[in-house]
């Protein structure tokens, strides 16, 4: 796991930018965990009563608001500044599932309510992840702005609504109990060769054949064989609703190249299905799914 430097006696400007970006991002979130948490109080979920809904609506400033009966299921796990799309190492529990959130900062509220929040982010600017660890246990499914997305349990899932515009709202909803064989589709098989690979060292890899309309599960199937961290992420039109949109491959040496896939506006030479490219793992790869 990534652990952060020794802060320095006299921190550089840009530093404590980031972390004044941080400290407000956590006050958020405390804020939000104490007076937003609406249903199942404290004690009941203390008692064990069983997991059954939790939604977090997500603006692209980072006003998460939860909502559902087992909102007291979850607890902050912290709020971070990154830059030039990589991520935080957060700590996940064994038996909790993770989810990280990836947000504009509060700081940049005004600007980001002029207009459309920019498709990349400046390699000098930073982006919030705010984690949350949610006490399922047992398998839930998650759905993305009213689409399945994928089954989890004691995993970790990624949302990213930096491309969205300031008044759009990204909702994730976990939904449980689901347990047994029945009913619950198997998670795409881990890779072996994934759980000796170093998360911080670029490494070659061939690009999956990925198309536009592609169920979410297929892609993420295809998308194993790269080692990499996902993320997910929705856009309006572009197919049918549900379905991959586009998936954003991380490429090593620019600090927000990635290979598109379907690429836009026609095939990228050296960045189409079968390419071998060398990949950023500490940058996520994006599943883009229509909204």
């Amino acid at each position: 796991m990534r652990t952060d430097p020794t802060p320095e006696p006299h921190p550089h400007p840009h530093r404590r930018h980031a972390a004044a970006l941080a400290t407000g991002a956590v006050a958020l979130t405390t804020a939000l965990l104490t007076t937003g948490c609406d249903g199942m109080s404290a004690s009941a979920a203390a008692d064990g009563a069983a997991f059954s809904t939790v939604s977090f609506a997500l603006g692209a400033r980072g006003d998460v608001q939860l909502s559902g009966g087992s909102s007291a299921a979850v607890e902050p796990a912290g709020s971070y500044s990154v830059t030039a799309g990589r991520a935080h190492r957060f700590d996940r529990p064994g038996d909790r599932l993770l989810v990280v959130l990836r947000h504009w900062p509060a700081s940049r509220t005004e600007r980001a309510s002029r207009g459309r929040v920019p498709r990349t982010w400046p390699p000098a600017e930073a982006a919030v992840e705010t984690g949350f660890l949610v006490d399922t246990a047992s398998w839930v499914r998650a759905d993305l702005d009213g689409h399945a997305l994928r089954w989890l349990s004691r995993d970790t899932i990624r949302i990213d609504a930096t491309n969205a515009t300031a008044v759009d709202v990204t909702q994730l909803t976990l939904s449980g109990p689901h347990g047994g064989r029945s009913g619950r589709p198997v998670p795409p098989p881990a890779t072996r060769a994934c759980a000796h690979v170093d998360g911080e060292t670029p490494r070659r890899a061939v690009l999956p054949d990925v198309e536009e309309g592609t169920d979410v599960p297929d892609a993420l199937a295809r998308l194993n064989g790269l080692c990499l961290d996902v993320q997910y992420a929705t856009r309006p039109g572009g197919g049918r609703p549900g379905t991959v949109r586009q998936v954003l491959v991380p490429l090593a040496g620019r600090p927000v190249a990635s290979a598109v896939l379907p690429a836009d506006g026609g095939a990228v030479p050296g960045r189409g299905p079968g390419d071998r490219v060398l990949v950023d793992p500490s940058r996520p790869a994006t599943v883009v799914v229509t909204r």
